[in-house]
C-alpha cells in the first residue's frame, strides 16, 4: 500500500512527493498535493570518484523563501567517492545502503530508516555497494557574526519574554 504523502518509487524511477500546490485561504502558505517527479542527472565531480562509475540523480522538492534551505531527493548507483559538504545537510535514507567513512576514519553503515548530519565544511567517503536513495535537508550556514547576534537575541527574548 502506498501512502500519497510519502515518497515512493514506481517502476520508472519516478517519485511521488509534494507538488507544492497552494491551497486558497491558507494564510500559513502550507503547500500540499502529489505529483510524480523525475530525478535528473547530478554527476559526482570526476575528481571525487575513487572507484566504480556511480551515477547520481536528484530533484529539489522545496526551497525556503529566503533561499537558505532546500529539501531534495537524491539517489546513486554503486561506487566509492568523496563528498565535500558546503552546506549543513541532514539526510534520511529511504532505500538501499551506504558505508560512510568519516574524516576520523570511523565507518558508519546506513540503511533505510537511518539518519545522519553533516555540517558545512565536513567531508566523508561514500561506499555504495549497489544503490541508495535519500531525502536531504540542506541549509546554508549563517555567518559567525549573524550566529552570535541570533544567540544573543534568543537569550534576551527568553529572559524578557518569560517575565510577561
Amino acid at each position: 500500500m502506498v501512502t500519497p504523502d510519502i515518497p515512493h518509487s514506481d517502476t520508472h524511477g519516478s517519485i511521488r512527493a509534494l507538488d507544492l500546490l497552494e491551497r486558497p485561504g491558507l494564510e500559513s502558505g502550507v503547500k500540499l498535493g502529489s505529483l510524480p517527479l523525475s530525478l535528473r542527472s547530478a554527476p559526482i565531480p570526476a575528481g571525487w570518484v575513487l572507484d566504480g562509475k556511480p551515477e547520481a540523480r536528484n530533484t529539489v522538492l522545496s526551497r525556503s523563501a529566503d533561499g537558505m534551505a532546500r529539501t531534495l531527493i537524491w539517489d546513486c548507483t554503486a561506487g566509492r567517492f568523496n563528498w565535500h559538504y558546503d552546506v549543513d545537510e541532514t539526510l534520511y535514507v529511504l532505500e538501499g545502503s551506504v558505508v560512510i567513512k568519516e574524516s576520523t576514519g570511523n565507518l558508519r553503515c546506513l540503511s533505510a530508516g537511518d539518519m545522519i548530519f553533516f555540517p558545512a565544511g565536513s567531508h566523508a567517503e561514500w561506499n555504495i555497494e549497489s544503490y541508495i536513495r535519500k531525502i536531504a535537508f540542506c541549509r546554508e550556514p549563517l555567518s559567525g557574526s549573524v550566529q552570535l547576534f541570533q544567540r544573543v537575541y534568543l537569550r534576551l527574548r527568553r529572559l524578557f519574554g518569560a517575565s510577561r
